[in-house]
C-alpha cells in the first residue's frame, strides 16, 4: 500500500461563494495534511494551475491562489484530480481550455489515475477519458454531461463510481466520499476510517448510495410514517417484515412499500437493514459487547451475517471498524 502524488487541477473563474471553492479544498483537506501516525510518507499534494507557475493566477473574489506547479506536472502524478470546471463550461457550453485536455490525456496516457469531482467530468469526458465508461456527477448537470458526451455511460443515481482507474464523483460532500475512498483503496480501511474520525465525517458511504432524496421526511398528518419508523427503530431486535410494519401502520403492506419508498428513498426492506447496521455501529463504538451480541441486538443475527452486511454495505469486517472507532 502507497500514497503516492496528487495533482489537484485549478481552473479558472473559481469565485466566491461558489461550490468550486468547497471542492477544490475537499482534495487539499484528505491528502494535503501529513498524517505520519497513521501512514508515512502521507500523499504528496500538489496544485496544478492553468497559468505560469508562480504567476499568482486563479483570482478569486477576495482569494488569490498562488502554485509552483503547472499543467506540464500532471504527467508525473500517480493520482490527478479535477474539481469543478468553471460555470460557462457547463451551463453555456463553451469549450474548456484546450491545454487542459491536452495536460489530461497526457497523464492519462502516463498511467496516471484519472479523479473528477463535481463537473470535472466534464474535463474528463472532453480527453476522451470517459469514453465507453461508467461515469458520474452532479444530478444537476449530468443531461448535459449524457447529451454532450453521448458516449458516456451516466449515472446520475449514485454518489461515485469507481471503474478502476478512472472515478468520478457526485457534487460537494460525495466528492469527500470518492476523496476517502481513494484513501481506503491506497492505505487501507483502518487509515480511512481514522482520517474520517479526524475530519468529523461518515467512515465510509458506498459509491452505489442516491444521490439525494426527493422527499427525505415523511410529510402530511394523515396516518404519516413517522410513528411506524419509531416503533420499527424500537424492535430491530426482533424479525420484522413489511408485513409487520404494515399491520403497525394500519394500511395495506402494498401501500405501506409505496410510502416507506417514496418518503425515505430506499425499500421497507433496505431501510430496516440501514438502521440495523446503524445500530450495530453505534453498539460497536460505545460498547464492549462481542460481536454475535451485536449482531443479535442489532437485528443481524449471527456473527457471520453482521460481518457479511457490514462488510458489503460499510467496507469493513465488524471488527475493523471496532479498532477505527474503540468505545470511549
Amino acid at each position: 500500500m502507497r500514497a503516492g502524488s496528487v495533482a489537484v487541477v485549478v481552473t479558472e473563474e473559481i469565485h466566491l461563494p461558489s461550490w468550486d471553492l468547497y471542492e477544490l479544498s475537499i482534495p487539499c483537506t484528505v491528502f494535503g495534511k501529513p498524517q505520519p501516525d497513521l501512514a508515512d510518507p502521507w500523499y504528496d499534494l500538489r496544485l496544478c494551475g492553468m497559468r505560469e507557475p508562480g504567476s499568482g493566477a486563479q483570482a478569486m473574489t477576495g482569494l488569490s491562489l498562488h502554485t509552483p506547479y503547472g499543467l506540464d506536472d500532471l504527467v508525473e502524478a500517480d493520482t490527478v484530480i479535477v474539481p469543478s470546471v468553471p460555470d460557462p463550461c457547463v451551463d453555456e457550453g463553451r469549450p474548456l481550455p484546450p491545454e487542459l485536455i491536452t495536460a489530461l490525456r497526457r497523464a492519462h496516457d502516463a498511467g496516471a489515475r484519472m479523479v473528477s469531482l463535481c463537473t470535472g467530468a466534464f474535463a474528463l469526458a472532453e480527453a476522451g477519458i470517459l469514453d465507453g465508461r461508467r461515469a458520474t456527477a452532479h444530478w444537476l448537470h449530468t443531461a448535459q454531461l449524457a447529451a454532450r458526451y453521448p458516449k458516456v455511460r451516466v449515472d446520475d443515481s449514485v454518489l461515485y463510481v469507481d471503474d478502476g482507474d478512472v472515478l468520478t464523483s457526485a457534487g460537494l460532500t460525495a466528492g469527500l466520499d470518492l476523496c476517502l475512498h481513494l484513501v481506503r483503496r491506497d492505505l487501507g480501511a483502518h487509515v480511512a476510517n481514522q482520517l474520517a474520525r479526524r475530519m468529523v465525517v461518515p467512515a465510509h458511504r458506498p459509491g452505489g448510495q442516491a444521490q439525494f432524496i426527493e422527499q427525505p421526511v415523511p410529510a402530511g398528518d394523515d396516518g404519516g410514517l413517522a410513528p411506524v419508523l419509531d416503533w420499527a427503530r424500537a424492535h430491530l431486535d426482533q424479525p420484522l417484515t413489511v408485513e409487520d410494519l404494515a399491520r403497525q401502520a394500519a394500511m395495506s403492506p402494498r401501500t405501506l412499500y409505496r410510502r416507506l419508498q417514496a418518503a425515505t428513498g430506499v425499500t421497507p426492506l433496505q431501510w430496516l437493514l440501514n438502521q440495523r447496521l446503524r445500530r450495530a455501529q453505534g453498539l460497536l463504538e460505545s460498547t464492549d459487547l462481542p460481536i454475535s451480541r451485536i449482531g443479535e441486538l442489532s437485528g443481524l443475527g449471527t456473527a457471520n451475517n453482521l460481518r457479511h452486511h457490514f462488510l458489503k454495505q460499510i467496507g469493513v469486517s465488524p471488527s475493523d471498524y471496532r479498532r477505527a472507532f474503540p468505545p470511549a
